[in-house]
């Protein structure tokens, strides 16, 4: 808002900063101006007030009507009190004087009493009855998470599998279209479409790739796989390619997904496998080889 001029040095107002000003209401500007810091010469008058003539406010209304070239035009009475108090506070008027401070007197600092103290004192100290109480607050806390945590395993049984036996062997149910095998966790599929991302407590999703490792590159929502007309498909919808045994899948674009391909996507790597007795049953058989 201030630019400085070479010709003069005396800093020049931008235009802009002109404008603002003017459309500040009276009120606002005095306001500002009242906040203009103290000069030395108003303080030097101040100073001069001596603590025991407890001056009023009309005092200070005679001070400032006395002075009118030194104190700045927006002062009042009542500021010239504010400020004459502050620098009664802190010992600054001319009738004041600071008393020298006893050295055998002084304040300890934190290293002299940590010297002082010793660990008998520690030990004897009896508990806080307060820091007990919060620590067993804190304690019922943490169990009723635990407890909270335990009865939902059988949610998670539900959606994730345990591990299996050998590379490729599963037994799924005949409620289980197919499967997502990870090298921690198996993801089933028990309806047509599922979706493929990173839940949070606001968004969720059928497969959370955070219970596989490191997710934080996922979007939300990144993809979808669809059983339809015998086959599986595999949709794309996040910023980063999903690779189907090594090809990619850009956003936006869908793929075939066959028995056993492997699905990779940033850096966590799943086996899908297909329920065949589940798509003979329904009269529908899985497709063997994948396309785009």
């Amino acid at each position: 808002a201030v630019v400085s001029t070479q010709s003069t040095g005396i800093p020049e107002v931008s235009q802009p900063a002109m404008a603002a000003i003017s459309l500040l209401t009276l009120e606002e500007k005095s306001a500002i101006e009242r906040k203009t810091l103290w000069s030395s010469k108003e303080e030097a008058i101040l100073q001069q007030v001596e603590v025991s003539s407890q001056p009023k406010i009309e005092f200070f209304a005679s001070l400032l009507h006395q002075h009118p070239l030194v104190f700045h035009p927006a002062r009042t009475p009542r500021d010239l009190m504010v400020q004459w108090e502050r620098l009664r506070q802190y010992s600054l008027l001319a009738d004041q004087t600071v008393q020298p401070q006893n050295l055998a007197e002084s304040v300890l600092n934190f290293s002299d009493v940590e010297e002082q103290m010793t660990d008998e004192e520690l030990l004897a100290e009896q508990p806080d009855p307060l820091l007990q109480g919060e620590m067993r607050k804190i304690d019922r806390r943490h169990k009723l998470e635990i407890r909270k945590l335990e009865d939902e395993i059988k949610h998670w049984h539900t959606m994730v599998g345990g591990p299996d036996n050998g590379p490729f062997s599963f037994d799924l149910d005949n409620e289980t279209y197919a499967a997502l095998r990870g090298r921690l966790v198996r993801y089933l599929m028990r309806s047509k479409e599922i979706t493929l991302g990173r839940a949070t407590p606001s968004h969720q999703v059928d497969v959370d790739f955070s219970l596989e490792g490191p997710a934080w590159k996922i979007s939300l929502k990144h993809g979808i796989i669809k059983f339809h007309g015998g086959e599986f498909f595999l949709w794309n919808f996040g910023k980063r390619p999903i690779y189907i045994d090594g090809h990619p899948v850009i956003q936006g674009c869908h793929t075939k997904l066959q028995h056993q391909c492997v699905i990779e996507i940033c850096s966590l790597k799943f086996i899908f496998l297909i329920n065949q007795t589940m798509a003979e049953t329904k009269g529908e058989k899985p497709s063997t080889s994948g396309g785009k």
